[in-house]
């Protein structure tokens, strides 16, 4: 059986397979590329277009373009578009869709069995959204995979004597991540993760989106801004990315900003954009400094490898900085492709043991000899272990029974080795108490606090308590956070056995809406 691995970008997207010599290899779109802008055009209601023609319409149609969708998954908004209102899940949807569809078209086979890949530091809500958006694609999602342990698994693949301690470093488009993984004797141990959701290369390009149009003013001051026009800042965008990647080889380009009749060529220089962008980069050195400081309270203090992934470590200054700063030398791990390539893997993997586990060995072995793995690499593979930590803290609300100040008190903290299980009794408040809140929190700031404005509601229920009881009434709760990073929350009042199950599902729409939402955008035409 086939499977494939989607790195679910902000910026670009790709699927990638195992070809017949057990190596992950990226599919080409039907545009004949390996990448796919993540951008969905709304032609109309019933006519959806994905990628490289979406991005290049954005100039001329912008209220119907949406980019960057990635960094609202989790989140309860909505997009209008021709006349209907689409959520996060919905759109990354569109792009799955496109994504295996090309696929199916390359290969012949049905893309239907995949692994996506979220950023390590994505939450239960993000992670939740991403499964989902999945489903509405068609899709079976195996698994959710974060992008450093895709990474690192490619490595590893491809450096397999080697057991080393690597720091990851993944600057995507829309966000970034920090990860330390242990390889050894084939197995891979995630020691700590910290990141940021919403710094990427598209930050870069905003910066240099703002000193275009700056220096347009200044040399026409009587035209107004650039950007108060859609297609004029659509333009700018595009040109302002085009600008970043020449100023990967060059140390110039000029930038021709047309606007209300007016041009003014503006040149860039790499210095320049190092200059505006000084600060984004210390936010991801300032990251990379709380990993490595996490990563030593757990007794890891060298490293072997500064492995770079995402296409905006391609930018000069990246890894000049990190070596300056961590005196390591960093290496490019084909840094647009590694974690669709490590998705693939993963997907393969987990299938094949999988097979094994439920006794169905034939198919196993079809599949890896499909897949030309020898003896040993499907031994290696049968007893890989891939283990991974929490990239947030847990918790509950809980009441101070003698001020009545609420604080969020974690069960599971950020690090803590997955899966997490975790038991604790909390107590009524009041005597006569009827029932409880059980409200649970997501860490929402970048370090753990117990201030309830430093989390995240996620999920809330209610269990009833006896009557008659004092306070202080006993009630257990207990946090189970999977592999993939999904939560599980259990409170039991331990009298009558009552239970109260909240399987966290944060993503902003119901399994029933899910199911609805998957019907109606079966009618809509994607290409």
């Amino acid at each position: 059986m086939a499977v494939y691995g989607i790195d679910l970008g902000t910026t670009y997207s790709c699927i990638a397979s195992i070809d017949d010599v057990g190596r992950p290899a990226v599919l080409r779109n039907l545009e004949g590329t390996d990448t796919t802008p993540s951008v969905v055009y709304f032609e109309t209601g019933q006519n959806v277009v994905v990628g490289a023609t979406a991005k290049d319409t954005a100039v001329l149609d912008p209220d119907n373009v949406v980019s960057l969708i990635k960094r609202d998954m989790g989140r309860d908004v909505a997009y209008p578009l021709q006349g209907t209102e689409y959520r996060p899940e919905e759109l990354s949807a569109f792009i799955l869709l496109k994504l295996a569809t090309d696929a199916r078209t390359v290969t012949g086979e049905d893309a239907h069995d995949v692994v996506i890949t979220v950023p390590a530091y994505f939450g239960a809500a993000e992670r939740d959204a991403t499964r989902k958006a999945g489903q509405l694609a068609g899709l079976n999602v195996i698994d959710i995979v974060s992008e450093p342990i895709a990474a690192a698994i490619t490595y590893g693949v491809l450096n397999p004597d080697a057991d080393r301690t690597i720091l990851v470093y993944d600057l995507g488009g829309g966000t970034f991540d920090t990860t330390v993984i242990a390889l050894r004797d084939g197995h891979i141990e995630v020691v700590c993760t910290d990141g940021d959701h919403e710094l990427g290369g598209a930050d870069w390009d905003d910066r240099l989106v703002a000193h275009l149009a700056e220096r347009f003013r200044e040399e026409h001051p009587g035209a107004g801004d650039p950007l108060d026009d859609k297609q004029t800042e659509q333009q700018l965008r595009r040109d302002a990315e085009d600008a970043k990647k020449a100023l990967t080889t060059r140390t110039a380009h000029t930038v021709r900003v047309m606007h209300a009749g007016r041009v003014a060529a503006v040149e860039v220089t790499r210095e320049k954009l190092e200059e505006l962008t000084r600060d984004l980069l210390d936010r991801t050195i300032e990251i990379t400094g709380r990993a490595l400081a996490a990563a030593a309270d757990k007794g890891v203090h060298e490293y072997d490898e500064l492995v770079l992934v995402g296409g905006s470590t391609k930018m000069p200054m990246v890894p000049a900085r990190l070596e300056t700063e961590l005196n390591l030398t960093p290496r490019l791990q084909d840094p647009d492709l590694a974690v669709a390539k490590g998705a693939a893997l993963y997907a393969f993997e987990e299938t094949y043991r999988r097979l094994v586990r439920e006794g169905a060995a034939e198919q196993a072995e079809e599949m890896a000899g499909r897949a030309g793995l020898s003896a040993e690499q499907r031994r290696q593979i049968a007893g890989r272990q891939i283990k991974t930590v929490a990239s947030h803290a847990f918790g509950i609300v809980v009441v101070e029974r003698e001020t009545g100040a609420e604080h969020v008190a974690h069960l599971v903290h950020a690090n803590d080795e997955l899966p997490a299980a975790r038991t604790e009794d909390f107590f009524t408040v009041y005597d006569e108490q009827t029932s409880a809140d059980i409200r649970v929190m997501e860490q929402a700031g970048s370090v753990e606090s117990a201030e309830l404005a430093d989390n995240n509601e996620i999920a809330k229920g209610e269990i009833r308590v006896p009557p008659g009881k004092k306070a202080g009434w006993p009630i257990g709760v207990t946090f189970a956070l999977d592999a993939s990073g999904l939560l599980n929350v259990t409170a039991v009042e331990k009298e009558t056995g009552e239970r109260l199950e909240l399987k966290v599902d944060v993503g902003g729409m119901t399994e029933e809406e899910v199911e609805q939402s998957r019907k109606a955008l079966s009618r809509v035409q994607v290409s």
